[in-house]
C-alpha cells in the first residue's frame, strides 16, 4: 500500500523509524532513517529497520565477502524498489524478502510516491565490506514508474 502521509506511515511502521541515517547520508538521494533492532556486537546478526521517505534511494553498491556475506531485506511497510545491475527493478511490498548474495551490484529504496521500510540483515561472512558506487540518477529512477 502506497503511503505518502508520514503520520499514517508511522502507524504501520511497526519497527520504528529511528533517527536520521546521517552516517550513510552521502550514499542516499533523499532522507533515510535507521533504527537498530539489536545492539551491535551483542547479537550474531546486525538487524536494523531502514525507513526511506518518498523518492529516497541508496546508491548502487556491492556487499563484498571472501566467504558468506551479503544482505537480506525484509520489506515491512509502504512500497519500494530493488534492482540488480543488468536486471529489471523488482517492486518491494510488505512481506517480500530479497536475498542479495555477496558480490551483486544493486540498489534499493522507496517509490517516488510512498514511504517505505525494510529490515536490513547483514549476513555474516569473512572479510565483509561495502563498496558504495554511483548514484541512481533521476532519469533511471523516474523510468521505473512508467
Amino acid at each position: 500500500m502506497k503511503i505518502q502521509d508520514k503520520a499514517e506511515f508511522d502507524k504501520i511502521n511497526d519497527f520504528g523509524t529511528g533517527n536520521p541515517n546521517d552516517m550513510f547520508a552521502k550514499y542516499f538521494i533523499g532522507n533515510s532513517y535507521l533504527n537498530p533492532l539489536v545492539v551491535p556486537g551483542k547479537a550474531p546478526l546486525f538487524l536494523a529497520n531502514v525507513t526511506f521517505e518518498p523518492g529516497c534511494r541508496n546508491n548502487w553498491h556491492i556487499h563484498h565477502a571472501d566467504k558468506g556475506g551479503g544482505q537480506i531485506l525484509i520489506c515491512t511497510a509502504g512500497e519500494g524498489w530493488y534492482q540488480e545491475e543488468g536486471k529489471n527493478a523488482v517492486e518491494l511490498l510488505p512481506g517480500k524478502v530479497i536475498v542479495i548474495p555477496a558480490g551483486v551490484k544493486h540498489w534499493h529504496g522507496a517509490k517516488a510516491d510512498s514511504w517505505f521500510a525494510h529490515i536490513s540483515v547483514e549476513v555474516p561472512g569473512e572479510n565483509c565490506s561495502n563498496e558504495w558506487l554511483e548514484l541512481v540518477n533521476d532519469e533511471q529512477y523516474s523510468a521505473l514508474s512508467k
